[in-house]
């Protein structure tokens, strides 16, 4: 199973019966699933059994479903709104009374105005409306799966990305094992080099004192344990991208734990060459750490 994507975008659109309809299905990064769904006045029926397909098909992502519907049916007729027409001119004997002179608006104006003449349409049996209504969620499940496929696409594009950042930042490791700073004789050396400083000008210490000062520099000095667990680090990263989606929080709790061990190898550094291999780990880090934001 591979990696996808938390962006994508889909559109499927169909007509049954009285309806003509388009669904619309953006994505882009989320830290969970949001679901916002726009569903028009007469249809909220469907707005749950929405939800619940995209929850079934996407585990994170802010995800955004538009449904849009027409009709294509011939209008029956027209009706007059009374209730509405009565009330307009209800508010005309109001105007007229306020300012003195106004003009009577005509039958036309009336008429006219917005709502006073509405279209009536044919009645719908409730069988043709569960029946368009299931042609829509089935028309909605392809606009889903067509996203789903342009989600994986783009995550297998990532996914080559991300290996290449995982080879880079284990090539940087073994550059920073075989730096000469952290060889045995090198630590060695620097710690009787530190250790002499340390006798020349505190010349009364015990061995006890000499002993703590030793231990302490040898701690700074040994980045094998940093080394260890960014190994470790490495292997738990391909596994997770083999294993697939989901596994992006999983990759991004990862990248703190690599960036924590770069800090702390650049801490301990106390040579240039190590410490521009820790540098240039904790920029492979970061990129690395951008790409996983955007997989799900």
């Amino acid at each position: 199973m591979s990696i996808s994507s938390m962006t994508g975008f889909a559109r499927s659109s169909a007509s049954a019966g009285n309806y003509n309809w388009t669904w619309e299905i953006r994505s882009v990064n989320g830290k969970g699933l949001d679901m916002r769904v726009r569903i028009p006045s007469g249809f909220d029926a469907l707005d749950l059994p929405a939800r619940n397909a995209i929850s079934k098909m996407f585990k994170r992502g802010n995800i955004s479903l538009s449904l849009n519907v027409s009709h294509n049916q011939e209008q029956a007729g027209y009706r007059v709104n009374h209730d509405l027409l009565k009330q307009l001119i209800e508010v005309m004997k109001t105007v007229e009374a306020d300012v003195p002179g106004a003009n009577a608006p005509s039958v036309d104006g009336l008429m006219g105005l917005r709502g006073v003449i509405e279209p009536v349409e044919e009645a719908e049996s409730e069988e043709e409306k569960e029946n368009a209504h299931a042609q829509m969620l089935a028309s909605l499940q392809e606009a889903l799966t067509d996203m789903a496929s342009n989600r994986s696409a783009e995550g297998q594009r990532m996914e080559a990305v991300l290996k290449g950042h995982v080879d880079e930042i284990q090539d940087l490791c073994q550059k920073a094992e075989a730096c000469a700073a952290v060889q045995p004789e090198a630590i060695k050396e620097r710690l009787l080099r530190q250790l002499k400083a340390v006798m020349a000008d505190l010349p009364e210490l015990d061995h006890e004192r000499i002993s703590q000062e030793a231990a302490i520099i040898m701690t700074k000095a040994d980045i094998r344990e940093e080394l260890d667990r960014l190994k470790a680090h490495i292997e738990g990263a391909r596994d997770l991208l083999k294993a697939g989606s989901p596994c992006g929080r999983k990759l991004d709790f990862l990248c703190q734990e690599f960036n924590r061990e770069a800090n702390t190898l650049c801490s301990k550094s106390q040579d240039v060459d190590l410490t521009r291999i820790g540098l240039n780990l904790k920029a492979v880090i970061e990129q690395f750490r951008e790409q996983v934001q955007n997989i799900e």
